[in-house]
């Protein structure tokens, strides 16, 4: 009886078995291209922004919007400060931002922005890995505005996941900077074309 059973599971662990390797996979995600529209507040700054996004003043009678990405579960908060003698200040409070992200991060990427001639002077960051914030960036005119952003996501940071939104989302950051002027503007004796 027990050479039986044994024969029998002998016979049944024998069974031909397809396990394969699986085919890599990729999220397929059809984003459509950006098309972009001014975006022009009662604020001391313009620059180009996704249509598709939606805007939320964060205060009444501030310059701090929130850049909602309704499909993508993300928002770009952007704040905005004068500066009053205080852009020493603003800078080391903005260079801290991507620096809190540090513990999570995998690399974190700086590529510094100029264009004399808006008078637009900032630095552009970019977060690898499963921080809360994929990219931030601050510009200023360096006399008289200061304006920082930050992309967030409503989920919790997963990198691989979030990779091809925020790649998208990373790109509109870049053009809201690069497209970026100030309504008004003091010339700096020191800096010119």
């Amino acid at each position: 009886m027990i050479i039986l059973l044994l024969v029998i599971f002998g016979l049944s662990g024998c069974q031909e078995r397809s396990d394969q390797p699986k085919p890599k996979g990729f999220l397929a995600l059809d984003y459509q291209p950006p098309e972009y529209v001014l975006f022009e507040e009662d604020c001391p700054f313009t620059f180009q922004v996704n249509q598709a996004i939606k805007e939320k003043p964060v205060q009444d009678n501030s310059c701090n919007f929130q850049l909602l990405y309704p499909d993508k579960d993300a928002s770009v908060y952007l704040t905005y400060k004068p500066v009053n003698d205080n852009l020493k200040k603003l800078l080391v409070d903005a260079q801290k931002i991507p620096t809190k992200h540090q513990i999570k991060a995998d690399a974190i990427s700086v590529d510094v922005y100029e264009d004399r001639k808006r008078r637009v002077f900032g630095n552009f960051y970019k977060v690898k890995g499963n921080a809360a914030s994929q990219a931030q960036f601050y510009v200023t005119d360096s006399l008289d505005h200061f304006l920082s952003a930050s992309l967030y996501f409503d989920a919790v940071p997963n990198y691989d996941s979030v990779y091809p939104a925020s790649h998208y989302i990373i790109q509109d950051m870049k053009k809201m900077m690069e497209t970026m002027k100030w309504k008004s503007v003091a010339q700096d004796p020191l800096l010119k074309d």
